[in-house]
């Protein structure tokens, strides 16, 4: 019997929820695979994105004063 025949004897055994589940998580192993970024590639799109958020943000009035830094416990 094959690994995927194995499987599939297994999932008939299991109920609608768990099968659910099953089918969830498969669908998580083919995203993680289809991946094909680099550790590079995601810093890239890391600064990229944090670049966009904070875009135009130096421009703004700050509304903080030393006085606003306090401990508090």
């Amino acid at each position: 019997m094959t690994t995927s025949e194995t499987i599939i004897q297994h999932l008939k055994s299991l109920p609608e929820s768990e099968q659910r589940e099953i089918l969830d998580f498969v669908e998580f192993l083919k995203f993680r695979d289809q991946r094909s970024t680099t550790p590079e590639e995601d810093t890239s799109w890391s600064e990229f994105s944090l670049s966009s958020a904070m875009r135009g943000m130096e421009d703004e009035e700050n509304s903080y004063t030393r006085g606003d830094l306090k401990e508090s416990f």
